[in-house]
């Protein structure tokens, strides 16, 4: 079984093509909640939904969220009543939050609700929130502290980020299901998400971190920064304005002692070397995954190198 650890775009495509190159059941997804907020007493959670459904293979093609040809015109009532409707929920899209809310409500945790989303849309792959606890990221600004969202969809990442903070996350605990998904899995992928905001969260939780250092199995990441530059997102300015390298050595110097191995695109060959130096090794692969045939590629490619690493041990 193979775990991957995922948020965003990027992290949901990777993980859309380990799912269709593994066996059925053989790919759990440990997902960013982080980002989850409250919208119009909706309880919404990005990640979580942009992982579903993309492996339910519904995803919006064109920005990688929400769902193929969904409509707006709940939101554009709410916009005619005088609500601020700056965050972009659609019609299909705003169904999976009141069945999630309602669930949550009834005192179901977020990790049986998810299971119970997932299965609903035909995923064999296990998706599992970091942890069932509220945990909310704040970005620090020179202008004050502002909800995650509020930095990334309202004021669509303009801010210099001073810092991260995770409020709740010494409350947060990982889940039965987490725990035995990492102790089970032959391998652990880093998807290409933001390393701060998407994969940091998750080994904020307590003990998770740990549990990834002391892994038995293949550990490997793939950079989500392409020639110095972030595919998608705000990673590559968070990188830089919180003193670190922007590029896949940055990315991978976070990831020391974490990962055996790092995946990294062709453009970035030359940053191989300094990267071993971290004491991990090296794949060269194309990393940009613009299709179904990109991702299933990328995905074969980081199992392969997963194997290579296990059969050293």
């Amino acid at each position: 079984m193979i775990v991957a650890l995922a948020g965003g775009v990027g992290g949901a495509k990777l993980a859309d093509g380990l799912y269709r190159g593994l066996p059925s059941r053989d790919l759990t997804v440990i997902v960013n909640t982080a980002d989850d907020f409250d919208w119009f007493g909706l309880r919404i959670c990005p990640d979580a939904d942009t992982v579903m459904y993309t492996l339910a293979g519904i995803a919006n093609p064109a920005t990688g969220w929400g769902i193929a040809g969904d409509t707006f015109e709940a939101l554009g009532m709410l916009g005619r009543y005088g609500r601020d409707v700056w965050f972009q929920v659609g019609d299909r899209d705003l169904a999976t939050h009141v069945a999630r809310t309602e669930r949550l409500r009834s005192g179901m945790g977020l990790t049986d609700v998810m299971a119970e989303l997932a299965s609903a849309l035909g995923i064999d792959a296990k998706i599992l929130p970091m942890c069932d606890e509220p945990v909310a990221t704040e970005v620090l600004t020179p202008g004050g502290p502002l909800d995650f969202q509020e930095y990334f969809v309202h004021r669509h990442q303009s801010d210099t980020v001073n810092g991260v903070v995770f409020r709740g996350i010494e409350q947060a605990r990982p889940t039965g299901a987490v725990l035995r998904a990492l102790t089970e899995a032959r391998a652990v992928v880093f998807c290409p998400s933001n390393p701060i905001v998407s994969i940091g969260p998750i080994l904020a939780v307590p003990g998770l971190r740990e549990l990834v250092a002391r892994h038995p199995g293949a550990r490997v990441a793939v950079s989500p920064i392409v020639g110095g530059r972030a595919l998608r997102g705000p990673a590559d300015r968070m990188l830089e304005s919180l003193g670190h390298d922007v590029s896949a050595y940055g990315v991978a110097a976070l990831y020391q002692g974490l990962v055996d191995g790092m995946v990294i695109d062709e453009v970035d060959a030359a940053l191989a070397p300094r990267i071993e130096a971290l004491g991990m090794r090296v794949l060269v692969a194309p990393t940009v995954m613009v299709d179904a045939a990109g991702r299933t590629l990328l995905a074969s490619k980081v199992l392969d190198f997963c194997e290579q690493i296990l059969s050293t041990r």
